[in-house]
């Protein structure tokens, strides 16, 4: 499978997308005192395309991100079959992530990609409420990589949506040490989740300032659904620190993205930091009249936002 490479020439930082694999960026290594430091997980062989499209790199998850329960979704009285399988009967992660884009435009640093239903897989006309596109793009610039979405209705009929992203990022980041790595949550909240589906009601977290300040990575054991994100400026700010390495990541979002997912795979090699636009499961949510962040572009709307890390 042919894989994008991007290079900043000053730093030496580079990327790697998979256009046909979801327009997953599956690499993100920084050079620091000659020697690259991986920011992104990827399971090995993932370029190949034959791995799991949600374990890897950074998954794009659109439109929903996480689960829906069951495998069919009720919209405007119509029933709508999902994909995806969380091993619990739920669909999960969306369409894109799986599915071939198209390369929009590429230079050394940059790169744009799209992906349409009706143009790049008109069966999913019959498998979500209205036509959708989605555009990406990547760009490298120093010791970081920015990331840009737009998410558009082309339909005549409103779009409902969940978007997220699903980076892996690697812990830890170039020390010895992962257990004393530190994650710098802002959150106060989280989503009371039962079989891993959000019932609708919110906790508060067991100390915020601890979260906020970070907290160990041995520690944690995560698989959560957190909101009442703080926002400085309109911009959240999350973070791993590795004091014996010596960096510190910065993962920067805008407030489109209002819930934050944390997830701690079993290889413990990673940690998932995923800004979404809303708390997975959002359609049942909404149906009690509950505000999940299911959003509704009418034809011709759309919503931009982006996702920036930083390594330093």
């Amino acid at each position: 499978m042919e894989t994008i490479h991007l290079t900043d020439p000053g730093t030496g930082a580079e990327a790697a997308i998979l256009a046909g694999f979801g327009f997953n960026c599956y690499r993100f290594r920084v050079p620091f005192d000659g020697r690259p430091i991986d920011v992104l997980w990827s399971e090995p062989g993932f370029e190949t395309g034959q791995k799991r499209a949600s374990g890897s790199g950074i998954p794009l998850l659109f439109p929903y991100a996480g689960r829906i329960r069951g495998q069919v979704l009720r919209w405007k009285e119509r029933d709508w079959p999902l994909e995806g399988d969380d091993r619990r009967g739920n669909a999960i992660h969306g369409y894109v992530l799986t599915r071939p884009w198209r390369v929009l435009q590429q230079s050394a640093r940059r790169v744009v990609g799209q992906f349409q239903a009706s143009i790049d897989d008109a069966r999913l006309l019959d498998m979500w409420p209205a036509d959708f596109r989605i555009t990406a793009t990547y760009e490298l610039s120093g010791t970081a990589l920015q990331s840009s979405f737009l998410i558009e209705n082309p339909d005549t009929r409103p779009l409902p949506f969940g978007f997220g992203t699903h980076p892996y990022f690697c812990v830890p980041l170039g020390g010895s040490r992962a257990e004393l790595c530190l994650v710098e949550l802002p959150v106060r909240q989280r989503w009371e989740l039962v079989e891993m589906l959000a019932t609708g009601r919110r906790v508060p977290v067991e100390s915020p300032d601890a979260y906020r300040a970070g907290l160990p990575f041995g520690q944690m054991n995560f698989d959560d659904a957190f909101t009442a994100l703080q926002f400085d400026a309109d911009v959240c700010r999350c973070r791993i620190v590795d004091p014996a390495g010596g960096r510190r990541l910065t993962v920067e979002f805008g407030p489109e993205f209002r819930e934050c997912v944390v997830y701690n795979p079993p290889h413990r090699q990673a940690v998932c930091i995923e800004p979404l636009t809303w708390c997975p499961n959002g359609f049942e949510l909404s149906e009690r009249g509950i505000d999940a962040g299911l959003r509704i572009l009418q034809p011709g709307q759309s919503l931009p936002c982006g996702v920036v890390m930083r390594v330093e």
